[in-house]
């Protein structure tokens, strides 16, 4: 079972709002999607966040596992994501946090190949 902020996280994304997303993170905070440039401080991060959400119609997270050990969270995910063109596809990723004192994140990443999200229909 997942973590409260686990949950709260994932909720967040789900909802596809990106401003609540970014409050989880520290001002300094950043975040990295994939093989994307970084992202730094709550502003980008909810930028950038939009953005991809525009690309997509809808995803959810499942967590299929997850490991908590001090300031520092691995969550292991199946995420379905459903495309523009209707069809949806689900993918595994990892996420990996790690919250400063005040616990909110300072780094993030997210593990995930997004290739069959934006594969071609066929």
């Amino acid at each position: 079972m997942a973590t409260d902020l686990t949950t709260r996280v994932f909720t967040a994304v789900d909802a596809r709002d990106a401003k609540a997303f970014s409050e989880f993170f520290a001002g300094d905070g950043r975040l990295v999607f994939g093989n994307g440039e970084p992202m730094a401080g709550a502003h980008a991060i909810a930028e950038g966040v939009g953005q991809f959400f525009t690309t997509i119609s809808g995803l959810r997270h499942q967590v299929v596992n997850e490991w908590v050990t001090g300031p520092d969270t691995v969550v292991e995910l199946k995420v379905t994501y459903d495309r523009l063109d209707g069809r949806s596809v689900t993918v595994p990723a990892v996420s990996i946090w790690h919250l400063d004192t005040d616990d909110l994140i300072d780094d993030y990443r997210i593990y995930i190949d997004l290739a069959p999200v934006y594969a071609p229909s066929t």
